[in-house]
């Protein structure tokens, strides 16, 4: 199942009503299980990307194909059974007065009965880590834990793949990395696959499986982190820049000369590499 593709997108062309063409030319694959990134600045188009996936906004040319059938051949609930959204503002998507209500409200209405959908409820707030929050109102709760509770709302729909637009937004540095542990458990362990838009340079290389740059609605760029991330020159002409540790190992080696191998991407392989020459010092 691992090399199966989920989501097909080929879009040629996205223009709005108004007349502003928004996407161009966008090839991307998600195969099942898989974590995939969509890296861009504001303005790149990775929303609008979500949403045409989504099935919420419909390309102008081109496909997105689900499980090998086109989505505009789908009912909005055979889209749902499978594939969730999740909103850059989670006050956009909440509205019941409680946890336990807003996330039983998309079991219920797939018609479970009331014994599955609070068992339903119950393992998707445990999920997310909120097996404690069923009877807490809404409003009480951080920004971190209403995002939490979002999930928690398309996991108990029984939603395999899940669509999040800058999940980190809005959160501290140690809730950045709460969430990212929390997708990346949900990924791991419970099979889930996400596609997430981004612009957390930072983040990418240290949890995500396979990148995909955007830039003014163009694909510019894609493959695994090391392959995307290769000179801050690059990542310069897509308004982005690259991860802090790989910026500072660049410059190491090409304005003060030191011998590395690799461009490494997290504090561990910069770690090793810095190791390495010290090592080759000494011998």
């Amino acid at each position: 199942m691992e090399d199966v593709v989920r989501l097909r997108v080929a879009i040629d062309s996205f223009v709005y009503p108004d007349g502003t063409a928004a996407m161009h030319d966008i090839r991307i694959d998600v195969k099942n299980g898989e974590f995939v990134g969509l890296l861009g600045s504001n303005g790149s188009g990775k929303t609008t990307l979500l949403r045409i996936i989504d099935g919420l906004l419909k390309p102008s040319k081109g496909t997105v194909m689900l499980d090998g059938t086109d989505i505009r051949k789908l009912s909005s609930k055979e889209i749902y059974r499978k594939v969730g959204l999740i909103f850059q503002n989670p006050d956009d998507q909440l509205f019941a007065p409680t946890v336990s209500e807003d996330v039983a409200f998309g079991p219920l209405n797939m018609g479970f009965s009331k014994e599955e959908v609070m068992a339903r409820v119950k393992k998707a707030l445990a999920d997310v880590e909120m097996g404690g929050y069923l009877d807490k109102s809404i409003h009480t709760l951080s920004f971190g834990q209403k995002k939490r509770v979002c999930i928690a709302g398309l996991l108990a729909m029984g939603h395999e793949i899940l669509l999040l637009d800058e999940p980190t937004a809005g959160l501290d540095p140690m809730g950045e990395y709460k969430m990212m542990g929390l997708l990346v458990r949900l990924n791991r362990e419970g099979r889930v696959t996400i596609v997430m838009a981004t612009h957390s340079v930072d983040l990418v290389p240290l949890f995500l499986d396979r990148l995909y740059i955007l830039s003014k609605g163009r694909l510019v760029r894609s493959g695994s982190p090391e392959e995307v991330f290769t000179a801050p020159r690059d990542m310069e002409h897509v308004r982005l820049r690259l991860p802090q540790i790989a910026e500072l190992i660049y410059k190491l080696k090409h304005e003060d000369g030191l011998p590395f191998e690799k461009l490494p991407l997290t504090i561990g392989e910069a770690r090793r590499e810095i190791l390495r020459l010290m090592e080759n010092a000494h011998a």
